[in-house]
């Protein structure tokens, strides 16, 4: 009878006519889900894949007045120019370290909090210290510089307790060195984000089975133990599927906190490619140049998230689909 049922499902499989069959059965069976989708479809549609259709200005000399048929084609010109451009290849180079510096920073900081969040036994002190670490997150760009700003200036208290502490002899503009930048930046990111991107953590933390613990704590696992052989073992899906959206984002470095915190003399380490298009594109007409960069960003994105995936699913770890 099982050799019966796999013969079957063989000649299900090698038969299109089945398989469209049972893909038309469910949709039948599942209509009123499909119909709750249309929606969302229509908002992908329309403001995911249409705009595609803008990407052809990066192959023209793109003049608004003109119409599409008047436009000048260029071919890969403005790609070149970005590909031999001192500027954006170090502007390429910021968006990396940036990046990079806030998905580690990110990820370490958002995991510990959701762990150590989730091993405080008072309920109130739990609630009142997940409240205050995600309070950041609703503050806009604009108030966060400014707090940073003040935070981080000549008579800020970061230079009083280092002075006071003896770690330096004379107060630092820290927002006037560029080496600094990519640092207070990834920190700012950090005390903005952490508690609200432990959340989704705390979550996965919750549908861990509590028989584990309990019998962990019978075969003498201590509290480091079971969080290192339990709660993150737990996580590890959450924490994988994450990690491969977010490297899918690499070259999204942001643009409010790097156009607010930057300035004329952070700019060789603040400027990164979202600020690089507003300033050199946008600013200045050329929607040609600022289409090719966008259009760079975007497909190297997607290299990279299917990379990743790819990667994840030969080392068996799972992936997004």
């Amino acid at each position: 009878m099982q050799a019966e049922t796999t013969s079957q499902l063989k000649i299900r499989k090698k038969n299109p006519d089945n398989r469209f069959k049972t893909f038309f059965h469910k949709c039948k069976q599942q209509k009123a889900l499909l119909w709750m989708t249309v929606p969302f479809v229509i908002w992908v549609l329309v403001f995911k894949y249409l705009p595609i259709w803008g990407w052809t200005m990066a192959f023209q000399d793109f003049k608004p007045a003109l119409k599409f048929s008047e436009q000048e084609w260029v071919g890969l010109k403005h790609f070149l120019f970005l590909f031999t451009d001192e500027r954006f290849l170090g502007v390429l180079r910021n968006t990396l370290a940036q990046s990079l510096i806030n998905l580690v920073l990110g990820f370490v900081t958002a995991i510990g909090l959701a762990v150590l969040i989730n091993e405080l036994t008072n309920m109130k002190f739990k609630r009142v210290v997940q409240t205050i670490s995600y309070l950041p997150h609703f503050l806009s760009w604009v108030v966060a510089a400014a707090l940073v700003s003040s935070v981080l200036s000549i008579d800020g208290i970061i230079n009083e307790i280092l002075m006071g502490l003896g770690v330096i002899d004379k107060e630092i503009l820290w927002l006037g060195i560029g080496k600094y930048f990519w640092g207070i930046l990834g920190s700012a990111e950090t005390w903005k984000n952490v508690g609200w991107n432990a959340i989704i953590y705390l979550a996965a933390i919750s549908m861990i089975d509590q028989e584990q613990y309990e019998a962990a704590k019978i075969d003498g696992a201590s509290r480091i133990q079971r969080i290192l052989h339990v709660t993150l073992p737990g996580m590890k899906p959450v924490i994988i599927v994450l990690l491969i959206m977010n490297i899918g984002y690499i070259l999204e470095a942001g643009f409010e906190p790097q156009y607010l915190l930057g300035n004329g003399q952070n700019v060789e380490y603040s400027e990164n490619i979202d600020v690089f298009v507003i300033k050199y594109g946008i600013s200045m007409f050329n929607f040609s140049l600022a289409t090719a960069a966008g259009m760079f960003k975007t497909v190297i994105s997607f290299i990279f998230l299917v990379t990743a995936n790819s990667l994840s699913k030969k080392l068996g770890q799972g992936g997004l689909y």
